[in-house]
């Protein structure tokens, strides 16, 4: 369900990647005495910049989990060959984009650059939704056969109850920076969704996991936002990885969900959407976790299964979601419906 992209588009994203990053810490870090730390989260060991405010107080800004690209970082903060490469991010695109890598349109970069350069990302953002989808095609190298017709953008944070290796107090206004914008986009549903009147499918949607008051928006002070809590987004919300989308503005950092935990939580929202009466939605969500499935199942199984180990755990009514999921995965795509195991 995917088709392998060629060895210098591979190779053009990589540089491009580790160059971008590169560069978002520097502008991150430019001013700021401090040093690189590491902590545990949950059995799994993260990365920071810390530093100490005028009052004495420590701040740290997320860096990544401790991976090889992330390890890389670390050793090139001072290495001369990638302070070069990072000035000419510009010609990398370009370059990245010609050999095949896939691309964001202006207008979503435009709002995704934006978002990015205010700190949405650097606050504990997180980009989901078909965009997410789309971004793992850069990073594995290749491309998918279907599944990525899109004209939202959707972001999530993890809000008030749940602790991610991202969140910090770093604050933002989100409001501003899509006003700033002067895109026409309005806030509605209490603020949690911008529309834009002369584009009425061009919507910017702000997401959370449930709490405790079920489905009532929250409103987050740490960036001027409201969101909408979903159930069964936690899932997916969980130990987020860094990645860097390509435009001819240029790339832009982001967080996205681990995508063995993307490509199974479509599988939960499959039903759900099937039980509100959505199946062309239902249909593009078994679609994409049919082709993510596919390429980990192969390259990173032992991932892929540890994470729907995790979802079959989560109890009952996550147990029979999954497996509706599944049962409907295997009906569809039979040769991916058999990488899934159900103890």
């Amino acid at each position: 369900m995917f088709i392998e992209q060629s060895a210098a588009a591979q190779t053009a994203y990589a540089a491009l990647a580790q160059a971008a990053r590169q560069r978002d810490l520097q502008r991150s870090i430019a001013d700021l005495p401090g040093g690189f730390v590491s902590k545990k989260i949950k059995g799994l060991q993260y990365w920071y910049y810390q530093y100490k405010m005028p009052d004495g107080q420590p701040q740290q800004i997320y860096v990544g989990p401790d991976d090889d690209s992330t390890q890389l970082l670390l050793s090139e903060r001072h290495n001369p060959s990638a302070k070069q490469a990072r000035s000419h991010l510009g010609t990398m695109c370009e370059a990245a984009s010609v050999y095949g890598c896939y691309s964001v349109t202006p207008k979503h970069a435009r709002v995704l650059a934006r978002l990015a350069d205010h700190g949405l990302f650097r606050a504990g953002g997180v980009l989901v939704g078909t965009h997410a989808y789309l971004s793992y095609q850069n990073r594995f190298g290749v491309l998918w056969k279907g599944g990525e017709t899109t004209v939202d953008l959707d972001f999530a944070h993890p809000g008030r109850n749940i602790s991610l290796a991202i969140n910090n107090d770093f604050t933002i206004d989100a409001h501003a920076a899509i006003d700033s914008l002067k895109m026409g986009f309005l806030p509605v549903n209490a603020g949690t969704r911008y529309v834009k009147e002369d584009e009425p499918d061009f919507d910017l949607d702000f997401l959370t996991c449930i709490h405790r008051r079920g489905d009532e928006p929250v409103y987050i002070p740490q960036l001027n936002l409201t969101l909408q809590p979903l159930k069964f987004m936690e899932f997916s919300m969980q130990d987020p990885i860094v990645s860097v989308l390509i435009a001819a503005s240029g790339p832009i950092v982001v967080n996205v969900p681990r995508p063995e935990r993307y490509a199974l939580a479509k599988l939960i929202l499959y039903r759900e959407r099937l039980d509100s009466r959505q199946p062309e939605k239902a249909n593009k969500d078994l679609l994409q976790a049919a082709t993510l499935i596919d390429y980990l199942g192969s390259s990173e199984p032992e991932s892929l299964q540890g994470a729907w180990d995790d979802l079959l755990a989560r109890g009952p009514g996550w147990r029979s979601r999954a497996k509706a999921g599944k049962d409907a995965l295997h009906a569809r795509y039979p040769e991916v419906g058999r990488m899934l195991a159900i103890a």
